[in-house]
């Protein structure tokens, strides 16, 4: 009988995901797995948060409106780690489940040394068209240079960015969801460590926060580096083992680019409603960038909820565990379903609380708070949604998620928002959120039940 190539070896190395993908008990094979995944997404949620927060003490709007102008353009550096992080762990949890370590190890050495090319590419190409970036964001003339300060620092820090936003989802896939949520939180909670510091100790304001960000992001992919050379991986990111060929680069691609679209769109989206809430003032701006980062506190516990699931569902169905399949869909639906109505209701109840947290201008907080109320009336869908979306990409259907991804923050929410801004205004630009969720909510079940039918 053929050993398996992923047993624990006695140079200590993991032991694989075999046991908890395709024999504990379903619960406490999510749970496990969703848990470290979602504190994860918790941990870069608070990593968000504490820029604006931190800034919002300097008591300067204007310098919120730059932070909450020059995120979402920084969070293109995370899209394209998404890119070989869903991508990387989408093929390699299929090709474990059916245990073909060695092809395995070839994708994770691709996804490394595709993401040092990549990252240091983009560095230099955010550099060298920061103005041209400026004014597509909608940068006024007194937050311009607040904001090219920002991004002109974080943009250094591109190839670790990479590798810490694909290393934490890859690392799911061999069954380490604890080791993958520790590299995101080291890198997490120094960031948020830092940014009191720089920010009110030093008083470096807007540049602070930049600074505290690349560092953080530096040490996170450290961490992967360094639990790749320690030996302990059944997976590599040793040089020889890199390789295009045998679909390892058009595998990941697949389904890595699909997904990645999703929050290269949200991107768009948040730098498109950001341009047309500059026309109604810095302080809508303020409001508005409050605002999403407050709703993030639900939808970014679902997408780890989601991307914890994603490898067990990879895994089953390489193995063609079609039973075990099912039953995971039912019981991530229904956990990502309860925990979706729990952490809206939570939002709601404390809307002013948190908003009050990141603006006192007066005018900043009425837009903030009115805003939050608007995005928090389909957080309920949120865990539905990721779990349905992840579990497109973990059976390698390349075509259905790249029309969910490029959906529902693209082609659905910018129309709405200009059509709905038409109609009724600045509120028109909000609401574009709640419909875009609803119709993508749709599209996804659809979806879905086209990408699961089993051969």
């Amino acid at each position: 009988m053929k050993i398996m190539e992923n047993k624990i070896e006695a140079n200590g190395k993991s032991s694989g995901p075999d046991e908890l993908f395709s024999t504990a008990p379903v619960a406490k094979a999510v749970v496990k797995n969703a848990v470290p995944a979602m504190s994860a997404m918790l941990m870069v949620l608070i990593y968000n948060l504490a820029d604006t927060f931190f800034i919002g003490q300097t008591h300067n709007a204007l310098e919120v409106s730059a932070v909450s102008l020059a995120s979402p353009v920084f969070l293109f550096f995370m899209a394209a780690g998404t890119i070989f992080g869903i991508g990387g762990t989408s093929v390699i949890s299929r090709a474990l489940g059916e245990r073909r370590t060695e092809y395995a190890k070839k994708v994770c050495a691709f996804c490394m040394w595709a993401c040092v090319a990549v990252g240091i590419t983009m560095s230099a190409g955010f550099l060298v068209f920061m103005d041209s970036i400026l004014r597509m964001v909608g940068a006024s003339p007194e937050s311009w240079e607040m904001t090219k300060s920002y991004l002109s620092i974080v943009s250094l820090s591109g190839p670790f960015v990479l590798i810490a936003n694909c290393y934490n989802n890859i690392l799911r896939a061999e069954g380490q969801p604890v080791k993958a949520m520790a590299g995101q939180m080291i890198g997490n909670i120094l960031n948020v460590i830092l940014d009191p510091v720089f920010i009110l100790l030093f008083h470096w304001n807007v540049p602070g926060a930049a600074f505290a960000t690349v560092i953080g992001n530096v040490f996170g992919a450290g961490y992967y580096i360094a639990y790749f050379f320690s030996g302990k991986s059944i997976l590599s990111i040793s040089p020889k083992d890199f390789t295009i060929r045998n679909k390892v680069m058009s595998g990941v691609l697949a389904i890595g680019i699909p997904s990645s679209l999703g929050s290269i769109f949200m991107n768009i989206s948040q730098i498109v409603a950001n341009a047309r809430l500059s026309s109604y003032g810095d302080m809508a701006v303020a409001g508005y960038g409050v605002a999403s980062k407050a709703t993030m506190i639900t939808g970014m516990i679902c997408i780890g909820l989601g991307q914890g699931v994603q490898p067990i569902l990879g895994y089953c169905f390489g193995a063609k565990l079609r039973g075990r399949f099912g039953k995971v869909m039912r019981f991530s639906v229904a956990f990502g379903f309860a925990i979706s109505i729990a952490m809206t209701a939570l939002c709601y109840v404390f809307t002013k609380q948190i908003v009050g947290l990141f603006v006192s201008d007066a005018q900043a907080f009425s837009y903030g708070t009115e805003f939050v109320r608007i995005l928090l009336t389909t957080g309920f869908l949120f865990g539905t949604y990721y779990v349905l979306l992840n579990a497109i990409q973990a059976v390698g259907a390349a075509k259905e998620a790249l029309v969910m991804n490029i959906c529902r923050q693209g082609l659905i929410f910018i129309p709405a928002l200009f059509i709905l801004q038409a109609a009724v205004g600045i509120d028109g630009i909000v609401w574009a959120q709640p419909v875009a969720d609803v119709l993508s909510m749709i599209l996804v079940v659809v979806l879905y039940r086209k990408a699961s039918a089993w051969k």
